[in-house]
């Protein structure tokens, strides 16, 4: 699946979402998506939570 499908999928979950719960409703299922978005990349390795918080106060990474 490329990026296209899950951008898609994204859309029609936080438009059905708007539409069940409103705005506030669909920017929460927006922000725990990013939130699990982030545990999972840190789980399978993706994403090094160290090194992007020292690159975050100006440490050198590398």
């Amino acid at each position: 699946m490329n990026g296209y499908v899950y951008g898609a999928a994204a859309g029609v979950v936080l438009a059905l979402a708007g539409l069940a719960f409103g705005f506030w409703g669909a920017v929460l299922v927006a922000l725990i998506g990013a939130i699990g978005a982030l545990i999972g990349a840190t789980v399978t390795g993706r994403l090094d939570l160290r090194a992007a918080f020292d690159a975050a106060r100006g440490r050198r990474v590398g």
